[in-house]
């Protein structure tokens, strides 16, 4: 998430009540997640075993709790006690809980010739490009931005919360959900079936790609990047931090781990597990998903297991 202008460090640092090593009047441009920063953002972390991570990241700007750090050249840290909810707060604060009273929310922009059919909830700050058509009871949640000629199938909803938690086995709410302040970004001509769910970004943006073709009771985790005329059959679920690039092809009931890359043009038969990187140009099948060839091979062989072990007992 970008702050609406830029902020300065010794801001930030009061609103979360936090000693600064560094430069305090450096200028802030957003807050973001590990998976998804860049130079001038703010990150958090309050576990040692992703301290080094983001301290080597890309953010200029660290919530940290441990002061012994060493801190990198260029960077800035902010110490306090609870980094996660020093997050939080900021979140709350650049980006508060909008109630909705209407099925419009408030500074929306819809193309005018745009269909939004009845039952349709178009939330707060969202944009939505000329050609539209958004079918009954479609839910667009807030700062989503929808390009132009998108086709949008009932039961649809873009921009739920991302499921993503903050563990702590030291307290008596094991699962706190980190705030989402990311947004949908949905390109030109891109067609979402029905029943599909599509969560914001935590902190950045899930992006799906110009022509992409989505089918029915489809999921895209938070932060997904899904590129440029990919195509998705019925009940595939994708993870958070994924990256899809251009041209692959999923078929029905495929599964993807998370903050993994698939290759462009990729080709994954159904119902097989995507654990790792795929490498693009080349079909893959199977839990863990692996070139279709060895996989019809591998079938093969363990079709003739009880054959070989009749040969061996003999």
């Amino acid at each position: 998430m970008n702050f609406p202008s830029l902020v300065e460090v010794s801001t930030i640092a009061e609103l979360i009540n936090a000693a600064i090593i560094g430069n305090s009047k450096d200028l802030i441009k957003g807050i973001n997640e590990i998976h998804r920063v860049e130079p001038g953002d703010l990150v958090f972390v309050d576990h040692p075993k992703y301290y080094n991570k983001c301290l080597e990241s890309a953010a200029t700007f660290i919530i940290i709790n441990n002061k012994e750090v060493k801190v990198p050249e260029g960077k800035t840290l902010l110490l306090v006690d609870e980094p996660f909810e020093a997050y939080l707060k900021i979140v709350e604060h650049y980006r508060p809980f909008l109630p909705q009273k209407e099925v419009i929310g408030i500074h929306t922009t819809i193309a005018t010739d745009a269909i939004i059919m009845p039952g349709a909830v178009i939330g707060n700050y969202v944009t939505i490009g000329s050609g539209c058509v958004i079918h009954p009871n479609v839910v667009i949640r807030d700062y989503s931005i929808i390009g132009n000629n998108v086709v949008i199938q009932s039961g649809t909803i873009i921009g739920g919360d991302a499921f993503y938690y903050n563990t702590k086995k030291n307290r008596d709410v094991w699962y706190k959900r980190m705030k989402s302040c990311g947004n949908v970004v949905i390109e030109d001509n891109v067609e979402i079936g029905c029943n599909c769910t599509i969560d914001r970004g935590v902190t950045h943006s899930t992006t799906i790609g110009r022509g992409t073709i989505i089918d029915n009771m489809v999921h895209l985790g938070h932060d997904v990047i899904v590129g440029k005329n990919c195509l998705f059959a019925t009940q595939v679920g994708v993870s958070g931090g994924t990256t899809i690039e251009d041209g692959v092809c999923l078929w029905g009931q495929v599964g993807v781990n998370k903050t993994i890359t698939i290759g462009a043009n990729a080709n994954v038969m159904g119902q097989s597990g995507v654990v790792g990187n795929l490498e693009g140009s080349k079909v893959y099948w199977g839990t863990p998903a692996i070139n279709v060839m060895d996989k019809k091979r591998e079938s093969v062989w363990v079709k003739r297991i009880p054959e070989l072990w009749k040969k061996i007992m003999e």
